[in-house]
């Protein structure tokens, strides 16, 4: 398979006009630039950045987790599936963290969309913390014609999802925050129905290969590790044995094995900002236990995604963070 860079140095740097013009194609995309070494807390996008991308035609799965630090998970007895099947064949970090002191769930899920928590500090629902900004990631992926889905587990699919409902959370799909995505909150937003789908749907997507490019994943509050549920009794274990029984239908697909990209992560810390687990399977990641403790956080993740996708700019603190690249082949 090509490695993540050669992709990355196949292509010469475009204009954003080109760029925008040409995503969601095969065809040529821009360059990346060096590497900064340091993070940064700017929220606001870079006014001028450099377009980063890697060529089209790959598809993203982003696996959202809970409230667990990465000790809690490598090694653990109750994560069986993670230790002995996942992280043999991946790459994965040992020092990835939520942004500096960025709490509850909400703040960071919102910092994955927009590089930013946008002045959030609670997790309160979409009629209260409700953004009217563009400047985030589905809508540069929608202006591009690059396709996207969220795929939350226990919705209907009959509504947009704004209010919680049994075991599902709004504070853990952050496309709903964004005025652009739901009418303003509005519940029979066609855009936003179409876009965020029952969990359920993805089997079948996956099976005709009609899956979005970037498909954003949240089990619900008992299979995310978020709550202890009395079925198991264990959250870790819950979320271990979720994974367990759905990740395989995604790495056995045809958008996966075409060069695919699947990330594991987790939202935040307990008790602190973690190390938090990031985890890569990819037939382009170097794979077979690959780790590494370069220091990351969610803006890394983000940068990364807009490099695979090449859209710009990059979003808040994305525009300053170290990526994900050496997690995947060189």
């Amino acid at each position: 398979m090509r490695s993540l860079k050669r992709l990355l140095e196949r292509t010469s740097v475009l204009s954003i006009s080109l760029l925008f013009a040409a995503c969601g194609s095969s065809g040529p995309v821009g360059n990346l630039p060096p590497i900064p070494t340091s993070q940064s807390t700017n929220t606001a996008p870079a006014a001028t950045p450099t377009p980063t991308a890697v060529s089209g035609g790959r598809t993203v799965f982003l696996i959202m987790m809970e409230n667990h630090n990465w000790s809690d998970i490598k090694n653990s007895p109750s994560a069986p599936y993670i230790n002995k099947t996942v992280l043999p064949m991946a790459s994965y970090a040992e020092q990835y963290y939520n942004p500096p002191g960025i709490h509850p769930s909400e703040p960071n899920y919102l910092w994955l969309e927009a590089g930013s928590n946008l002045g959030i500090t609670d997790d309160a629902d979409p009629n209260v913390n409700h953004q009217s900004t563009p400047l985030h990631l589905v809508t540069l992926l929608n202006t591009a014609g690059i396709s996207w889905k969220s795929y939350q587990e226990g919705i209907s699919g009959t509504v947009c999802p704004l209010t919680g409902d049994g075991l599902y959370a709004p504070k853990h799909n952050p496309m709903i925050f964004f005025d652009d995505v739901t009418n303003t909150n509005d519940p029979h937003s066609a855009y936003c129905i179409a876009h965020v789908r029952p969990y359920s749907e993805l089997t079948t997507d996956l099976q005709h290969n009609t899956q979005a490019r970037y498909n954003f994943i949240t089990p619900d509050l008992c299979n995310d590790m978020h709550d202890t549920c009395t079925f198991l009794g264990d959250a870790v274990k819950q979320g271990d044995t979720w994974l367990a029984q759905n990740l395989p239908a995604i790495l056995n697909s045809q958008a996966y094995q075409s060069g695919g990209i699947v990330f594991i992560a987790w939202d935040e810390g307990e008790g602190g900002d973690g190390p938090i687990g990031m985890i890569v399977l990819s037939p382009n990641a170097k794979g077979g236990g690959y780790s590494n403790t370069i220091h990351y956080t969610h803006s890394s993740l983000l940068r990364t995604l807009q490099e695979i996708f090449g859209v710009t700019p990059l979003l808040g603190d994305a525009a300053t963070a170290t990526d994900l690249r050496d997690l995947f082949t060189t």
